[in-house]
């Protein structure tokens, strides 16, 4: 029986017992299934089934001293929709590049529309690159550790202080401040 062992342990043993690497599937699935429907809700069951698919082929190149199991697994995750969206843009330049199906801001703006800080805050994470917005995204909407969003990005070993601590301080600092009802102060 694997389901009571840790991440570590099990995927230590896919090389030799492969199925061991079930229960990471049943642990990560709904998590992993969010980060994509978030980016790519029109993709999501075939992304999903490419990362099980990329993680199980390459579950021999884990290296735990670059992180936990479920940075590794949300690394691919990012190297299946990076290429995902390659895929779109190549099959179909007529796509505008700005917004779209994959733009996980849009549904961002949609929530705060109502309170009127949307183009503000759009504007502000805009300054950020993009491997600070997605550290963002993988602390707040994934629940991953600084430490282990910086992993997914890339960045090993993760600094210190994570990017994604300062990351926000960036944004605050330019932005006015907000109350509650969206006004600005």
């Amino acid at each position: 029986m694997t389901t009571g062992l840790d991440d570590e342990e099990l995927r230590g043993r896919t090389p030799r017992d492969p199925a061991s690497f079930e229960p990471l599937v049943e642990r990560y699935s709904a998590a992993l299934h969010g980060y994509f429907a978030r980016r790519a809700p029109t993709a999501v069951d075939d992304l999903l089934a490419e990362l099980w698919l990329q993680a199980y082929a390459t579950r021999r190149g884990f290296d735990p001293a670059r992180g936990s199991v479920r940075a590794w697994l949300f690394g691919v995750a990012r190297n299946v929709l990076s290429a995902h969206w390659r895929w779109v843009a190549a099959a179909r330049p007529d796509l505008p590049r700005a917004i779209g199906d994959d733009d996980p801001w849009e549904a961002v703006d949609n929530r705060l529309v109502a309170a009127g800080v949307a183009p503000r805050l759009r504007e502000l994470l805009a300054q950020l690159s993009s491997d600070e917005r997605e550290l963002l995204l993988l602390v707040a909407w994934e629940q991953l550790t600084p430490s282990e969003a910086a992993a997914v990005v890339g960045m090993y070993p993760p600094r210190r202080p994570a990017p994604v601590c300062t990351a926000p301080a960036t944004v605050c600092a330019r932005a006015p401040p907000f109350d509650l009802t969206g006004d600005l102060k």
